[in-house]
């Protein structure tokens, strides 16, 4: 009895050695997941195309989620939803074009910054506004559009706290509103990237960019604060920085002039 009982544990203890090493072999074989928050109406950066998700962020993130040896998972929202996405961790990070500031600062950590951009201002083509200096000027009362919660909304609303301009802002949930807006004649002026801004101007006829900048930036990847992936997120950004695949994807979807 004792010598079948002993067999009887052994097989059991074998049996349950070869579930266990199933379990561990099939977990193995499915990627996690790196979850991005994103918001979809930024062409170049990140838009819709047909059922999928593409541009320069899109890709990028993916080429991290394959160092990283994950499985990327795009999460879409509103721009001003991203920083909030990755600050309560539903999110391994955010990418929308977004500019480091002292207040995202706040909520989020960043990566190295991986982009150049340029804030531009859009106008109507017979439009008195003809730099940006003229928003400025004395008196004027120009209303001027942006997205909610973009670095060109904060700027600008700061200008206008600060008393150095006496322009009024309107803010919208896409770029997309705020360009509406200024075809119609509702507002005076769009401040948005200009990389979207060349988009818009494009589609919609009657529409230019103004010469002048309106501002220059660095975009960087939005983490979460002290999460223990930011640095392999960080490390795996710097190397495609450095073997030139980021430069390769931003010239993909932003050829030189």
């Amino acid at each position: 009895m004792k010598k079948f009982t002993k067999a009887l544990a052994l097989v059991l203890s074998a049996l349950f050695v070869v579930g266990c090493f199933a379990a561990c072999s099939g977990a193995k074989t499915e990627k996690e997941k790196l979850t991005l928050a994103t918001s979809a109406d930024f062409p170049p950066y990140e838009y819709v195309d047909g059922e999928n998700y593409a541009g320069i962020d899109i890709e990028i993130a993916g080429k991290i989620a394959e160092k990283l040896g994950r499985e990327l998972v795009v999460e879409n929202t509103d721009f001003d939803s991203v920083i909030t996405s990755v600050a309560t961790g539903k999110a391994d990070m955010g990418m929308a074009g977004l500019t480091v500031t002292p207040k995202r600062q706040e909520s989020v950590d960043f990566s190295s910054n991986y982009a150049k951009g340029v804030q531009a201002v859009i106008v109507k083509e017979d439009s008195p506004i003809k730099t940006v200096d003229d928003l400025y000027a004395d008196g004027v009362t120009y209303k001027v559009g942006a997205q909610i919660s973009t670095t060109g909304a904060i700027y600008f609303g700061d200008d206008i706290a600060d008393k150095k301009t006496t322009c009024t802002l309107e803010q919208y949930q896409t770029g997309a509103e705020a360009v509406a807006s200024l075809t119609t004649g509702k507002i005076d002026a769009v401040i948005i990237d200009n990389e979207p801004a060349k988009s818009f101007v494009k589609a919609n006829e009657g529409l230019k960019i103004l010469e002048t900048e309106y501002s220059n930036e660095d975009y960087a990847i939005a983490l979460p604060k002290d999460a223990a992936l930011n640095a392999d997120i960080d490390k795996a950004l710097t190397e495609l920085i450095n073997d030139g695949t980021v430069q390769a994807i931003i010239d993909k979807y932003i050829p030189a002039e």
